[in-house]
């Protein structure tokens, strides 16, 4: 599926290890449903996840974002529109180039080295369909720069990040995701804590072709109307999807 970015403006981040509202009608209005978490996340719960919302919004783009390869099954890749790969300037090696080196060095493995691979991406995903399922996540693979800034969430700790940056950082950051990476979304993460508009302001000025996504503490109207009037292309909204849906719709600009 192709995205107009410029028509992204509210992204809803569902934790697959948390329980989903009864009614996932509180999702009209979201433009874009992310699929993943930090902790308790398997390849199961995230199938039944991204299951779940395409059953009912059938024209939101849902994309998983995996934070291991354990994550992502050929069910995974076929049933979401897009893999959106996490890479963590703040965090250790492993989480931003380890994971992805892993990641592609399973991929481009010959099939019968990888037959009986207790990973579910490969065996037989590839042994089955070769060249064609590598093309097919290939195709898929959505880049995100990424900031974490929140140093005491479960985000932080799996991803090595034990530094926030300055704003000035999160700026270099910002530049080095559109001139350098190239990647399609670069995203401040505060996990659960409202950061304010500072880092997206900060962000926003080097950022023209890539969205810009900020994600912590959002539960309000207000909150989610400063952010993007502070130069954020997208909110993302997550805790009170799960936990109180008639906060989570006002947080839906109209």
């Amino acid at each position: 599926m192709n995205v107009d970015w410029d028509e992204i403006t509210h992204v809803t981040k569902v934790d697959p290890a948390k329980s989903l509202p009864s009614d996932l009608g509180v999702l009209e209005g979201t433009d874009l449903v992310l699929v993943g978490g930090s902790d308790g996340v398997t390849e199961s719960n995230s199938l039944e996840a991204i299951e779940r919302v395409t059953d009912v919004f059938s024209e939101i783009p849902v994309f998983q974002e995996p934070y291991s390869s354990s994550h992502v099954s050929r069910e995974t890749i076929e049933a979401a529109d897009a893999v959106s790969i996490p890479a963590v300037y703040n965090g250790d090696r492993d989480h931003f180039v380890g994971k992805h080196v892993e990641l592609f060095t399973e991929v481009g493995q010959k099939p019968d080295e990888l037959l009986g691979s207790s990973v579910p991406l490969v065996g037989d995903l590839i042994a089955s369909k070769g060249v064609e399922v590598v093309a097919e996540l290939a195709d898929k693979l959505v880049g995100e720069g990424y900031v974490v800034q929140h140093l005491e969430s479960t985000a932080a700790a799996v991803s090595g990040v034990d530094t926030a940056y300055s704003p000035d950082e999160v700026a270099g950051a910002a530049l080095a995701t559109e001139a350098f990476y190239d990647f399609p979304i670069f995203y401040v993460e505060y996990s659960g804590t409202y950061g304010g508009p500072g880092d997206v302001e900060a962000a926003a000025r080097y950022l023209e072709e890539t969205a810009l996504f900020y994600g912590g503490g959002i539960d309000s109207s207000k909150k989610a109307s400063e952010i993007l009037e502070a130069g954020a292309d997208a909110v993302v909204v997550g805790d009170c999807f799960h936990d109180d849906p008639e906060t989570f719709r006002e947080t839906i600009p109209e």
